[in-house]
This record gives structure tokens, sequence and C-alpha cells, in this order.
């Protein structure tokens, strides 16, 4: 016969201790406090860590501070997890101290992102760019443009953004292809890119920044693609070579749009700014009025899910 009590001869139960996760700003402290079991901590900007962060399991980390805050793992004996804000973690997997998990915030901002590479296909297709400077100058110039419906998309990426810009660009009449860095249904690999490249009106990229993608985007690259070509990157400035854009720019053979460049942020006077044929916008995929909140809604469920099984679903691997 079996009970589901517990045995007197075995002692009382032990406690379970809270996870003691690092975050980085007030929001934070209140959506983690709302979990069970999990106490948050806020550390300062740029600062010492407080000294509860020698007990901390989980870091929690904002775009771009990985310069600054990484060194500081090594007084983290504890620490367990790095959780990012944003849907990229590249920067982090060369600070990671061994036996370290790191996740990402897969999810949170997919659909403002894909919104703004469709914004920037349309830009131009539509060659708003060109109106606009039109209207500054108080010119009615009637010009034929072109259209979205009916162009072939290649779309680097078939993750949470990728297919979020699938759902986009075919209710605008596009055709889409995804390519992915594994194979599945439906999803081409990096290795088939030779053959779809030249067969694609325009690529958008927006795969994760990490070894195997750096500079993916070179000259061998943007040869293969079409004339009057457009290349979209929506990913990581890192992921293009900029040099060998700048050289299909000039020759005009190319059309580009940015939201991110290398280096970044783009310095005043870079070739990029005075570029013909480049739309350029300063890293704003993400970047819409509830950003911070859509970030932080993610983490919480990743959060809640590392503290039931050490595990959580956007975790990277290394």
């Amino acid at each position: 016969m079996t009970t589901d009590r517990p045995d007197p001869a075995a002692g009382p139960e032990r406690a379970v201790p809270p996870l003691t996760v690092l975050v980085p700003d007030e929001r934070g402290v209140a959506v983690l406090g709302a979990l069970p079991g999990v106490r948050p901590v806020r550390y300062p900007e740029r600062g010492p860590l407080p000294d509860a962060a020698r007990s901390a399991d989980v870091l929690v980390v904002a775009f771009g501070s990985e310069t600054w805050l990484a060194p500081l793992c090594a007084d983290l004996p504890r620490l367990r997890l790095v959780q990012t804000l944003y849907a990229g973690a590249g920067g982090w997997l060369r600070h990671l101290p061994d036996g370290v998990l790191l996740s990402n915030a897969r999810g949170a901002h997919g659909p403002p992102t894909a919104e703004l590479a469709v914004g920037l296909l349309l830009a131009v297709y539509r060659d708003l760019p060109g109106f606009r400077d039109d209207q500054a100058v108080g010119r009615w110039r009637r010009r034929t443009t072109d259209t979205l419906s009916g162009k072939r998309v290649l779309v680097l990426g078939a993750g949470d953004l990728g297919r979020c810009l699938h759902r986009l660009l075919v209710a605008f009449g596009a055709t889409v292809t995804l390519v992915g860095r594994r194979p599945r249904p439906q999803v081409r690999t990096l290795a088939d890119l030779p053959e779809l490249l030249p067969a694609h009106d325009a690529t958008v990229v927006m795969l994760p920044y990490s070894p195997a993608t750096h500079r993916l985007v070179d000259r061998r690259f943007l040869a293969s693609m079409p004339d009057e070509g457009v290349l979209v990157n929506v990913a990581r400035g890192g992921i293009v070579d900029t040099e060998a854009l700048l050289a299909e720019l000039t020759t005009g053979r190319l059309r580009a749009a940015l939201d991110v460049t290398d280096p970044e942020p783009l310095p005043p006077g870079h070739p990029l700014w005075a570029a013909p044929r480049v739309l350029i916008t300063p890293h704003v995929g993400g970047y819409v009025h509830d950003f911070r909140e859509r970030g932080w809604q993610v983490v919480a469920a990743q959060i809640a899910q590392f503290a039931q099984t050490g595990r959580t679903a956007n975790l990277v691997e290394r």
C-alpha cells in the first residue's frame, strides 16, 4: 500500500529558495515580482552590482549591455541563465561563462520588425523617399513606380521574425521563400543561396548574428542578386559586408534598405549616408510604443518555465 503523506522519519520538508533574478529596470521588478518563487533584484546601469547579486540565478539583460555587463558575470557564482529582453542574443555567446545557459525574447518583437521590413520594401518600390524629397521643395512630379505585389521575396530567417514577415508579404501578393539554418518542411537552407538569390527580386535578412552569419552577405552573395534587386537588413549590421554593399550601390545595380549597419551607430560622414539607392533607419525594427512590455511578457514566461524545469523554450544554441 502506498501513501502520499510525508514520512515522519524523513524529517521536515526543506523550503525551496526563491529564484533570484537580476533585472535592469523597475518594470522587470513589477512583472517578475508577480511570479511565484521568483525574487527580482534591480541592478543599476553601468554601476556596481548590488550585494544580492552574488545569489543571483538569472541575469536579464537589455540590448547592447554585453560590453559592460558581461565582465561582471564572473562575480555571480550561482548564475545559471542569461535571459535577453530582445530576440537576438549573438553578442552574448562569446561572453557566457561555462555552464551558463542563454535564452532570448523570441516572440516579442516579430510583428513590429516584420512591419518595418514590409514598410521598407514598400518605400523602395513606391519611391516614397523620392516623393518626400519632392514635397520638401514643393514640386508636383507625377511618375510611375514599382509594386510589391507579384514580387519574389527571399527571407533569410525562418523563426518568429521570418514567419511574421511571410504572413504579411503573402497578404501583399508577394511570393515568399523562407531560408533557415536547418532544413525543415517548406524551408530552404543557406546552402541553397546560390540557386535562390538570382531567382528573387528582393532579399530580406532576418537571421541571428553569429560567427556563421558574419558577413554572410558578401561580394559573391550580392553579385548573385539580379539587377535592380533589393536588399533589406533588419537583423544585425555585421551580417552584411558594408564595403561590398557600397560597391554595388555605387554602380546603381542594386537597391538597399538598412535598419542596421556595420558600424553601428553609423557615424557622421560614413559613405553609406551618401550612397545612392539606399534607405537607412536607425535600428528601430522592434522599437514601438509597447516594445518594453512585449519583451517583459516573453521574459516572464521564460523565467517561470526556468523556475519549474531549469530550461526555457527560447534557449540559444552555443
